[in-house]
């Protein structure tokens, strides 16, 4: 059942393009982009016990390095966009080296903190980042020459990257180091016990989440074509964030549920509510009361009992 299940899933994602208009397929693109950051992020928060309010500097960054690239100094998007994963790679190495230094509310503090300082500096930095005005005018690839300026042709190519992102980090949880990860996120000092080195073992899965996360930055401003200080803000964390835990913490499915969950409010509600974030907040309460783990472990909770 669950096979045929899945397989109707993933025809109608291949299909939505035929029968879905321009806006519909806009917003799956996005619906894609936010879903592998938001996968990206619950390597740290679900899989690694690592709550990060700064997980935006890698999707900026990745953004800012490719607009940069491409626009200013010339490159390729091919070449650009292998150059800026190796920045965000490097980012996030560092990055982790600093805030891997504490845990619980003291990693929280120091990602925040080191990615408004990634905010500020996009914003006073005009002469490189434009400023508060952006970097507008960008183009997107053409890989193997397909064009990705229709919105089926972005769609696709979205779909494609998200898959193999989906199936590469749940290979990566799944797996005898994603069992240890486990293991360091509940037991620490049993694991260290055990010959296991905790550190370096958070390290190499906050660097891995950067990766992915630059990989949804590159997606991000092809899609949009611009970039803005903006999207290295506290709240683009914080929403990828809530989608998580509304979601599902330490689930596959439950970052991709969550991200879908707040773009669609995101782009729905502000149409019509002008405090669009009080609406998100009170959904976020009544998931929280109804069903504590998140959706996709509430609904699966839920299926069970029914079942029995």
């Amino acid at each position: 059942m669950k096979w045929i299940a899945g397989a109707l899933f993933a025809a109608s994602l291949l299909s939505l393009p035929l029968f879905a208009g321009d806006f519909y397929i806009n917003l799956a693109s996005q619906i894609l982009i936010a879903a592998i950051f938001a996968l990206s992020l619950n390597l740290l928060v679900g899989f690694g016990g690592m709550t990060s309010l700064g997980h935006a500097s890698y999707l900026g960054v990745a953004a800012y390095f490719s607009a940069l690239l491409t626009s200013r100094y010339g490159f390729g998007h091919g070449a650009a966009a292998l150059i800026s994963i190796a920045g965000t790679i490097a980012m996030a190495a560092f990055f982790g080296t600093i805030a891997l230094r504490a845990t619980g509310l003291g990693f929280l503090m120091i990602t925040l903190a080191l990615s408004q300082v990634l905010w500020g500096l996009a914003y006073r930095m005009s002469n490189v980042t434009n400023g508060d005005n952006g970097i507008a005018g960008l183009t997107r690839p053409a890989p193997f020459g397909i064009s990705l300026d229709s919105a089926p042709a972005f769609y696709w190519f979205a779909l494609i990257v998200a898959s193999f992102a989906f199936l590469m980090m749940a290979i990566f949880v799944s797996s005898s180091f994603g069992s240890s990860l486990k293991g360091v996120r509940d037991q620490p000092r049993r694991m260290a016990a055990l010959g296991f080195n905790p550190w370096m073992i958070r390290w190499i899965t906050f660097v891995y989440a950067g990766f992915w996360g630059g990989v949804s930055g590159l997606l991000f401003v092809y899609y949009n074509k611009y970039i803005h200080p903006t999207s290295l803000s506290i709240t683009s964390s914080a929403e990828a964030l809530l989608g998580v835990i509304a979601g599902g913490t330490g689930t596959l499915g439950g970052p991709v549920v969550g991200a879908t969950l707040v773009l669609l409010l995101k782009n729905y509600a502000s149409a019509y509510i002008e405090r669009w974030n009080m609406l998100l907040g009170l959904v976020f309460l009544f998931i929280v009361l109804v069903m504590p783990t998140g959706i996709v472990p509430g609904l699966n909770k839920f299926a069970s009992l029914f079942r029995k």
